[in-house]
């Protein structure tokens, strides 16, 4: 297949996880899905325990993870199905997670983050809140578990991004909002459009190691990731999400599911997928699209630069 050439599948908007997955057996597959204890998380770790995978939910509050993880186990008949702590903005509780994992791991499945925050917080490392949670922290497991995405011998990194990438890309001379005022939707957007870069970053770097990695865009699904939207309703904005086409959580889940699991995506890197295909670019202007993927957030020079800007980050 031509590096250019867009991939397409028999999928689309409405497509459900439960169809992504027809006929797809994961017996004897590891995988973990950040952020598994509410909105799609849990879909797509239902999904994949659904067909068979061995599921680990990373998940801040572990109690509410373990509830989740049971009820899968119930509804699927799998009882490979646990929750593990995990606090991507605090580098000691991703190192304790990655130190404890042991061997393979097939599926990795980026999907936690946090959206549009009111107002600007930052880590004790200063770092933004956004950045930290959606790109940082998960920037960081993917490096504590290279060693066992390399020995899973075809192991898939599913990165989620957001339509929010429309709003900026990363900039890189003040990603921590130091010098410019703190703007909600911006950090958002950044923060997403690191998560298609990392994608990107990781194709490159470790293809040799059998590893995958793609960015996807789950579409618009009503789930605890808004609380903070009426907060930071623009007119612009309010406009978008007036006409904005909601999906089911089970719509939703789908696109990660498929670059996860489906037979369909194999050897497929360094790509932004959304209503299971892989995304058209998009090059207008107007920040409040609802769908495509701009130039730089697949741009290999920008996700060359901010692995390096990101490992001096971890090592500060």
């Amino acid at each position: 297949m031509s590096p250019r050439e867009r991939f397409t599948t028999p999928y689309g908007f409405h497509t459900t996880t439960n169809e992504v997955l027809d006929g797809v057996d994961l017996t004897g597959k590891r995988a973990i899905v950040t952020g598994g204890a509410s909105g799609i998380g849990v879909e797509t770790a239902r999904a994949l325990a659904g067909a068979g995978a061995e599921v680990t939910i990373a998940v801040r509050n572990v109690e509410a993870g373990s509830r989740v993880a049971q009820e899968i186990a119930a509804k699927t008949g799998n009882s490979k199905v646990s929750a593990a702590p995990l606090e991507l903005t605090d580098r000691a509780s991703v190192a304790s997670f990655t130190d404890a994992w042991q061997g393979p791991l097939h599926i990795l499945v980026n999907n936690a983050g946090v959206m549009a925050l009111p107002e600007l917080h930052r880590t004790p490392e200063g770092w933004e809140l956004q950045f930290a949670t959606n790109h940082l922290g998960h920037f960081n497991l993917v490096l504590g578990l290279h060693g066992a995405l390399a020995a899973a011998a075809g192991a898939r990194i599913v990165s989620l991004s957001s339509t929010g990438h429309l709003f900026s890309p990363v900039v890189f001379d003040d990603i921590h909002f130091e010098h410019r005022a703190y703007e909600a939707w911006l950090a958002y957007g950044q923060s997403k459009t690191a998560n298609a870069l990392l994608a990107v970053g990781a194709a490159r770097r470790w293809a040799d190691d059998g590893i995958t990695a793609n960015a996807v865009m789950p579409g618009g699904i009503r789930t605890g990731l808004q609380r903070h939207q009426e907060n930071n309703m623009t007119p612009e904005v309010e406009e978008a999400f007036a006409g904005f086409n909601w999906k089911t959580v089970e719509e939703g889940a789908a696109t990660s599911v498929l670059v996860a699991a489906s037979p369909l995506l194999e050897g497929v890197t360094g790509r932004y997928f959304e209503d299971c295909n892989e995304a058209e670019l998009n090059t207008d202007p107007n920040p409040y699209a609802d769908s495509g993927v701009r130039p730089y957030a697949l741009d290999e020079n920008d996700a060359a630069r901010l692995w390096e800007v990101s490992t001096a980050m971890l090592r500060s």
